[in-house]
This record gives C-alpha cells, structure tokens and sequence, in this order.
C-alpha cells in the first residue's frame, strides 16, 4: 500500500538525500523549535514518530495520484449527495454526542505558527509556554510568521490610525460582545474548543476578546460548559457560515484575525469560495486571516475506499462528515477572490512514522496567511 509503505533502506537513502532543509511556499521562516526535525540517515527513520519537510519522489507522486484516481473513479450518486450538505450540521451534532471532547488535543503549537493570534503584549508569555510543550504535540505542520507589531507598523505609518478609526466605528454601533475590546478574534468551526481554551488562557488580562462559532449546537454547549470558559473574553455562540443570510454577532470590519482550522474542508468545494467572501467582509483592514487544513494527497484522502467520493477529492466519511483536499494554488485564488493578499501559503509535508509497525506514511497539510489590504491612500 502506498500509504502504508515498508521502506528500504536503499530507496531511504536516495529519498533522504533529496529532502530539503525548508518548506516549499510563501513565507518560509527558520524551522526551530517546530519542524526541525529533518531525516538525515536513513538508520535514524524509526527514532521519532514525525519526520518535517519531506521531499517526494516521482515515484511517491505517480503512487498517490494513482491511488487518488482509484478510490474516486466510484462516486455517490447524484441523487444520495444532497443530503451530506443539507444535514450536515446533524452528522457534526452526532459526531460530538459520541466523542464529547475526547477526540481531539487541545492545539497547544498555535501560537508558535500563529503569532498573530495575540496582541503584542501575550504573545512572548504564550510563545514561552508553547516552547515547553513535549515534542509529542508537534504533529503539526509548520510556517512561518508575520510579527503583529511589524504587520502594525506598515503602510507608511497609517496601520494604527486606520485600527483605530475602525475600532472606534465598531463600538459605535449596536452593543455587541466584545463591543469595547481593541483586539478581536474570531474562529470559525471551533468545534468542542480545542483552539479556543489555549487562546483564551493567553488573552486574559489583556484588551482582547475572542468569538467562537460552529453550527454544531452540540459542540457549543461543550464549549460553554468547559471550565475554562470566561464570557469575559469570549462568546461562544451557534452559526452556520454557508448560511448566506446569516449575521454574527458583530459588525463588519471589526475583527483583527480569523482562524479557520480543519473547517474550510468539510464544506462543499462549491460554497467555499463565497463562505470565504463573506468572512472577509468582518475583517479590518490590516486583519488577517488564518487557515490550516488538509493538503491534496495526504495519508487521509488515500486512505478513503471505492464509492466514499462525492466529487473530485472531495469525500465523505462513515459518520457523514466531509472532507476536501486542497493545492497551494487552490488556497491562492480562494483567498485571492476574496480580496485579501497572500502572506504566507506553505504545503508542508511530513513523514508520519509508526515505530511498532515499522511502517512510514506521508502527511500534507496546507498552511496560510492572507491580510485585508488597506485601500489607496487618498492623493
């Protein structure tokens, strides 16, 4: 199997030789304390259970699309699709009532690949914490990083007069949650609140405030009972993000960051693009927008069997969750035709390890940044 494969030594070391010591994309920065683990010798490959940066062959990349062709070349029927996109809030609800908040970590390496989650003053005491996190946790890929103070200090000076001005109009209007916070963040698909308990940990005692959102009223109610949760810093609250007509709980262009982690994938490749659109809308000028999710041809899309595809590289699982598999220049253009600009756009890939079995699998994963540019500065 492909996705599982036994690796000789020989073929080892011609793969080895090849790897790069960077990631390939827009942005790359130095890969310690993440990523830094680079297969050097092919007798070392069983010593950790994640390999960073990995180079494919010719021959990984024929094996994957082959392997990608074989499991899509049966797709569900036309007529049986409708049903994982109009109920899918009901496979999520499922999803949570089983797992509860048992199935996923909390995502403790934000911080390090996301600096821009935190305003200046939390983001070294976050980072510190970050760095002594067992390297167990650093399955997750790497990228690298735009300073929130220097990404304040561009545009000729105007970058704080513009947040201002925006923050001022925000609080002006209808009282909302996080109405009088300088600093906003909201993640979209936040789930059981696995990114949303590490933020809130970094922003207390700071002026900043997080929205989070999911259209799994299940995973809300989660949310909202965590012992960690504080409406002081956070508003948990139901939402469906296809829902065009839908509004939040705040105006637009008021919020510094979006975070959207594993959540663009699960809906139709079809509605991404306007859900894209219409978050964009919130942002300030100057914000930015985060995104991490599942790269084309990684272990997870291999692994799918005959007949769980919906349409190309887009599956369905057995509970009826869905997921696509995104290109680099798939994540450019939908952020793109949002309007906003490319700050960083890496596909990381990795070699997952299983020591007992012996057994080597490829990992992908996409990891972005796109900034709401400013609009011209009047002659």
């Amino acid at each position: 199997m492909h996705t599982l494969r036994r690796f000789s030594a020989a073929k080892l070391a011609k793969a080895v030789s090849r790897w790069p010591s960077r990631l390939k994309g827009t942005g790359g920065r130095p890969s310690a304390p993440l990523g830094s683990r680079i297969l050097t010798s092919p007798d070392d490959i069983f010593k950790h259970n994640m390999w960073d940066h990995v180079h494919w062959t010719e021959e990984d990349k024929e094996n994957a699309r082959q392997k990608a062709e074989e499991n899509s070349c049966i797709q569900i029927p036309k007529e049986e699709q409708g049903k994982f996109d109009t109920e899918a809030h009901q496979y999520w609800d499922k999803f949570y009532e089983m797992h509860q908040d048992k199935f996923f970590k909390d995502r403790k390496w934000l911080f390090l690949e996301f600096p821009e989650l935190l305003p200046s003053g939390a983001k070294s005491q976050a980072t510190n914490r970050c760095l002594g996190v067992e390297q167990a946790s650093y399955l997750q890929p790497t990228g690298s990083s735009v300073d929130t103070d220097t990404r304040h200090q561009q545009h000729n000076g105007t970058t704080h007069h513009h947040n201002h001005q925006e923050s001022c109009a925000a609080t002006q209007t209808t009282t909302f949650p996080g109405q009088h916070a300088s600093f906003r963040i909201l993640e979209v698909g936040c789930g059981v609140g696995n990114s949303v308990f590490p933020i809130v940990d970094s922003l207390k005692g700071t002026d900043a405030f997080l929205y989070c959102c999911d259209f799994s009223t299940c995973a809300i109610q989660l949310v909202k009972d965590h012992p960690g949760y504080d409406d002081s810093v956070c508003h948990a609250f139901v939402h469906d993000i296809c829902e065009e007509m839908a509004s939040f709980p705040f105006p637009p262009q008021s919020l510094d960051v979006i975070l959207a982690v594993f959540v663009l994938s699960s809906i139709h490749p079809e509605r991404t693009q306007g859900v894209v659109n219409r978050l964009s809308t919130y942002l300030k000028h100057g914000g930015i927008f985060l995104f991490r999710d599942y790269g084309r041809y990684d272990l997870s899309q291999l692994r799918f069997k005959r007949g769980r595809c919906l349409s190309e590289n887009f599956y369905t699982r057995g509970d009826g969750t869905c997921v696509y598999f995104f290109t680099k220049d798939e994540v450019h253009d939908l952020f793109s035709n949002a309007g906003l600009q490319e700050i960083q756009n890496l596909e990381d890939r990795r070699l997952q390890v299983n020591r007992g079995k012996k057994v080597a699998m490829h990992r992908v994963w996409m990891q972005s940044k796109f900034r709401k540019p400013y609009p011209p500065s009047p002659s």
